[in-house]
């Protein structure tokens, strides 16, 4: 027997040698990335005659072993990414394969992908949270506030067209109540020339949307929900640059560089630009300017609202260092150029109002993983913004909706006679730390910081003394959180914060009662209160997640609000702080058939009870906003979303959201009768609206990698009320919205690197409206090219 097994050996050896001798076995490494040069883990490798294939690992790495001298096939899939094929032959010293792989849609239906990336592990925290990756629509129109507004939950709300003022309606929650920010820091000091709503949306990486319940890391005074934009970051250096041109003379350019060297210096440059001159069409009544005669119901163009900005945030350091993962200084500037056609309502018309304004914001950017000892990560981002705005209405007419104006002889504006230039001096400097005790105990501690100083003057009124008059707010926001995760099943996180504000401003009386005699006292308020929440989620298995979160909040109110933004929104000092207890309740389930189709269904409870609730309402003569405190405020609505994926081609989806906003003050303010609007839904304030988006690709489109993306938006916003339903017959003044957009895109190239973009939005013309009625634009058109290198 032992003779056998020698002489079978021996046979075996005889009958392989020649070959092995012939062709020796080699291996093969390589990485898998995305278009920004990230690492992909996860993404399958698989050989194509034999089947047999390997996973990347977490940094995206991998490796083939085969014959030498033979030719091989490897395709490399991962979900939310076009397949990619790579032919070789392969040979002892075979060089290192770096394989990009290409987003395969650009739609918001690709929010999600799966596999441990950092996507995913942000949506299993134990908060109620969405994120949108952002590199799936670098191909499209949209920007940042736009991109927004097609995730449940999510009403943007804005006064008119490109560079229009801009708010986020956020599970019932306007306004500032919302937080946003950049990288952690909040947006608060940025200024008119830097806005959602006029950033490309190629400035992020991701957008993170917490709803309800916000991270102690995100160190702010949010009432209902916070939105974080992770800018990019890359190891590589990378181009990419993109034009396009629609409807009413709108241009839009960005261009996003980067310069990473060996020894780990680093240059960041992003520069965009948008102009338009906004002149699409409204419906309107009209009145002869000269002889009164009414004309109803008019379909006019808007010409006194061009607008244009251009901002350039450069940035230089270096990462990767022991001392440091990241170290950036930096600097944003910027200017703006807007005209100002219409007041709070579109019944308030101006020719020749306008506003400028610029951003010149230094700023500070330190990032380390494992400072002093493993677990300790900290962060620090500081700005300071030297910007100006200016308000420059000196034409004393009275325009109507047909350019008619009636001009007067003596000195004054359309609105206010005003040169006035002013400066916020706002400094923001957020500072947070995670420390991983072990695997269970993680400790988190923040710190935000915002100061802001408005100073200016009018050349027109130099002696003026209510420009030289203080307003100065000072806001500090600290936190503290722990979280317990005994198992990646499990996990619960509470913290708690503490909200500090002080204002420093002049309240102006009349001395001696004489009409006319004004002077001014200076006075200080002070706020001081404790919050805290907690967030906690389970996985029943891994398919289906079950989450919770709830806190008691509060926001302090915003410098505009408490001293006006000097165009449309009337200050109110006497503003008080609002708070809210949230709660929130989810499930995820996620099904899959088979690896290339899949169903996921999110679903959210939500109740808010809010008190000194913040809210926009027009002033006395109805001409401006101003912000107003309601005494009591509740909120019970659900939100859900539904998505399909089938292969890597085809995916469709659909979200509706539902807030119930009420007032609850039954009485008003030194009242004992029960106040007429008790109990009724809040005007202004969409309660039922919703998105559907569909796309599908086509590959190899005239010709090998020549790609064709089909995709549609279906947008829906139920009548609501504009103002409160128990004081009129005419409830719903805001009628049903709905509206259709189409896109197609073309990528093409090595690497697929140009990419053109065609676009339809609002395909059949319908009347879009939002603030108190403003009416939006209809049917517009867009073109874009895209170039990119990595």
């Amino acid at each position: 027997m032992q003779y056998r097994k020698i002489l079978l050996t021996g046979w075996l050896f005889a009958l392989l040698c020649p070959v092995t001798l012939g062709q020796q076995a080699v291996q093969v490494s390589g990485v898998v990335t995305d278009p920004s040069g990230n690492p992909l883990p996860g993404v399958l490798v698989k050989e194509t005659a034999s089947q047999t294939g390997t996973v990347s690992n977490a940094d995206g790495n991998f490796t083939f072993s085969g014959q030498e001298g033979n030719s091989y096939t490897l395709v490399f899939t991962f979900l939310g990414y076009s397949p990619h094929q790579e032919a070789f032959t392969l040979r002892a010293d075979h060089p290192d394969l770096n394989i990009m792989l290409s987003e395969s849609q650009h739609d918001l239906s690709e929010v999600t992908v799966t596999g441990k990336s950092i996507i995913q592990e942000i949506e299993e925290k134990a908060f109620n949270v969405d994120v949108i990756d952002a590199k799936k629509l670098y191909n499209t129109n949209l920007d940042l506030g736009h991109a927004l507004d097609r995730v449940s939950g999510i009403r943007v709300r804005e006064s008119g067209g490109v560079g229009s003022n801009m708010n986020l309606s956020l599970n019932g929650f306007t306004g500032r109540q919302v937080k946003v920010f950049i990288d952690g820091i909040p947006m608060d000091n940025f200024g008119s020339s830097f806005q959602l709503n006029n950033i490309p949306i190629n400035l992020a990486e991701r957008i993170e949307v917490y709803k309800g319940v916000v991270p102690v890391s995100l160190g702010a005074d949010a009432l209902g929900g916070a939105i974080n934009i992770v800018t990019r970051k890359s190891v590589k250096s990378y181009l990419d640059a993109s034009y396009s041109y629609g409807s009413f003379n709108t241009h839009r350019t960005a261009i996003n560089a980067g310069y990473v060297a060996p020894s780990g210096f680093t240059i960041e440059m992003n520069a965009f630009q948008n102009y338009s001159d906004n002149d699409y069409k409204v419906t309107v009544d009209v009145a002869d300017i000269n002889t009164g005669q009414y004309y109803p119901q008019q379909t006019v163009k808007r010409f006194n609202d061009q607008y244009h900005n251009e901002t350039l945030i450069t940035q230089l350091g270096v990462q990767n260092k022991p001392y440091a993962d990241r170290l950036l200084f930096g600097i944003t500037l910027g200017k703006m150029y807007k005209e100002i056609q219409t007041g709070a309502r579109l019944v308030s018309v101006f020719g020749d109002w306008h506003r400028k304004g610029d951003i010149i914001m230094p700023t500070l950017k330190y990032q380390k993983d494992n400072l002093f000892t493993k677990g300790l990560n900290v962060s620090l981002n500081a700005n300071y913004n030297f910007g100006t705005e200016q308000n420059i209405d000196t034409v004393h007419r009275r325009y109507n909706w047909f350019q008619q104006y009636r001009e007067y002889d003596t000195p004054g504006g359309e609105r206010s006679y005003s040169m006035y230039k002013y400066q916020n001096n706002n400094t923001v400097a957020a500072f947070s730390a995670d420390y991983a005790i072990n695997d269970v105990h993680t400790l988190s501690l923040s710190n935000t910081f915002n100061s802001f100083n408005r100073q200016g003057n009018d050349p027109l009124f130099p002696d003026q003394d209510r420009y030289q008059q203080p307003r100065e707010t000072m806001k500090n926001i600290l936190g503290l959180g722990y979280r317990y995760q005994p198992n990646s099943n499990a996990s619960i996180s509470v913290f708690g914060k503490q909200y500090h504000q002080s204002n420093y401003y002049a309240k102006a009386y009349n001395p001696t009662g004489n009409y006319g005699d004004v002077a001014y006292v200076n006075t200080r308020d002070n706020f001081d209160y404790w919050g805290y929440g907690l967030a906690a989620t389970y996985f029943l298995n891994p398919n289906v997640q079950l989450k919770a979160s709830a806190e008691k909040t509060y926001r302090l109110p915003e410098p505009e609000e408490l001293y006006g933004d000097m165009v449309n929104l009337e200050g109110n000092i006497g503003l008080r702080p609002e708070s809210s207890y949230n709660y929130n309740m989810g499930i995820f389930y996620n099904h899959a058939w088979t690896v290339d189709r899949r169903l996921q269904v999110d679903a959210n409870f939500l109740y808010r009870d809010a008190k000194d609730f913040i809210r926009p309402r027009l002033n006395t003569n109805q001409a401006m906003q101003v912000m107003d405190n309601l005494v009591n405020v509740t909120n019970a609505g659900f939100e859900m979303d539904v998505r399909y994926f089938h292969g890597q081609n085809f995916t469709a989806g659909a979200n509706l959201t539902y807030q119930n906003l009420r007032n609850n003050t039954r009485f008003d303010e030194g009242q004992t009768v029960e106040s007429v609007v008790y109990r009724d839904r809040i005007p202004n304030m969409p309660y039922l609206f919703g998105n559907a988006n569909a796309s599908y690709t086509i590959n190899d489109v005239l010709g090998a990698q020549k790609n064709l993306v089909i995709g549609y938006n279906l947008l829906y916003v139920h009548a609501f009320y504009l103002y409160w339903p128990s004081l009129g017959s005419d409830k719903l003044d805001i009628p049903k919205q709905l509206s259709h957009d189409l896109n197609v895109t073309y990528t093409f190239g090595k690497q697929q690197r140009f990419q053109f973009t065609a676009e339809c939005r609002n395909i059949l013309d319908s009347k879009l409206y939002d603030n108190f009625s403003l009416q939006k634009p209809g049917r517009n058109f867009s073109g874009k090219i895209r170039y990119f290198i990595y």
